[in-house]
């Protein structure tokens, strides 16, 4: 078992991004993390359907007859759990880009195998799975034993987990103030909502390794960047005066600070 283990992935633009798979420590934090909510979901759900059972318990049974109408009420609320379970998975991975609450606080996240955030497919896949993987901790053993440090459900839905690391500007490089004065801008004219995390990732791969790219390499790089980020967050008038460089730090910021609002 590795301490870190690594995975890298080439993008289109030529940017090489590498990620730190999230262990089994920061996993099972997070997953404790979901059951203690998911719990409190389930028992306030319990209770709901267990008040409202009494009160019509009388009712079905003379409608329908019999002494199985309390069976049926149990069978119903068993199968309302499970789709509880399954569902919170499902939803808060699908809109919180490969994220559920526990996983936010332990700050990591579900990939695709190609490092693309994961759709509706891989979020339910991975969802009912989930059983199996808790089972006799099969999942625990081979997230711990595995090369790519994935369970069951990984491995059927094709996904990876990562550590998310939060940028910190004061420790990885400098924003000049053009770009500090272009992100208010940005705020108002650009789509910023359009960007996916993985468009972030890029930019921010780029700005810390610009300093170690020749100046012909880091103008074409930047350049080809700056213009697909337009078009991506429906850019329609390029700001005069600025430089792909200062763009892409401007981009940088907004995007920042558009994720720390929406939180």
């Amino acid at each position: 078992m590795h301490i870190f283990n690594r995975v890298k992935y080439q993008t289109p633009e030529s940017v090489e991004l590498e990620f730190v798979l999230a262990g089994i420590g920061s996993r099972a934090w997070a997953l404790l993390i979901d059951y203690h909510v998911l719990a409190l979901i389930l028992i306030t759900f319990l209770i709901t359907w267990l008040f409202l059972s009494v009160q019509v318990l009388d009712w079905l049974t003379n409608i329908f007859g019999g002494d199985k109408v309390g069976i049926w009420l149990y069978a119903i609320a068993l199968l309302v759990n499970y789709f509880i379970y399954t569902g919170y998975f499902v939803c808060f991975e699908t809109l919180w880009q490969g994220q559920t609450p526990g996983k936010r606080i332990a700050k990591i996240r579900v990939l695709k195998d190609n490092g693309r955030p994961i759709g509706l497919q891989q979020a339910a896949l991975r969802a009912l799975l989930r059983p199996i993987d808790d089972t006799l901790f099969l999942g625990a053993f081979f997230i711990i034993f595995g090369r790519r440090e994935k369970r069951i459900g990984d491995w059927v839905a094709g996904t990876i987990v990562i550590q998310t690391q939060p940028p910190s500007l004061a420790t990885t490089f400098t924003i000049s103030e053009q770009a500090k004065l272009l992100c208010q801008e940005l705020l108002e004219t650009a789509n910023i909502s359009a960007m996916l995390p993985d468009d972030f990732a890029i930019i921010r791969e780029y700005l810390l390794r610009r300093k170690g790219m020749s100046q012909k390499g880091r103008d074409a790089v930047a350049l080809r960047l700056a213009k697909q980020v337009k078009t991506i967050i429906n850019l329609e008038k390029a700001p005069e005066g600025v430089s792909p460089d200062v763009f892409l730090e401007a981009i940088y910021l907004t995007y920042q600070k558009f994720s720390n609002f929406g939180q």
